[in-house]
């Protein structure tokens, strides 16, 4: 026994009959875009900052070991580097 057709309908005759669109000239589409705040931007400038404040060390390598190689000769530590220090230190503190 053959089935033709299901509840009196054939499903070929439907699926031939089906019209085609218009050619797609008709469909004009518009450019993307967007816009970014200037208080958005900040913030991702602030979160870039801080992201490479956090990935730098805190203490120099390099410049302690310069350190370090200058305090071993005895004549490095006199008066006048001692007092240019002190004042470089309180000039930081604001003093």
């Amino acid at each position: 026994m053959m089935i033709d057709k299901i509840g009196g309908v054939t499903p070929l005759n439907n699926v031939q009959n089906t019209r085609r669109t218009g050619s797609t000239e008709s469909f004009k589409s518009n450019p993307d875009s967007i816009s970014v705040s200037e208080e958005a931007k900040e913030a991702a400038r602030a979160y870039y900052l801080n992201q490479v404040a956090d990935e730098t060390p805190d203490v120099r390598a390099d410049r302690v070991a310069e350190l370090k190689e200058k305090i071993k000769d005895p004549n490095y530590l006199n008066q006048a580097v001692i007092s240019a220090t002190a004042e470089r230190i309180m000039t930081s503190y604001g003093l």
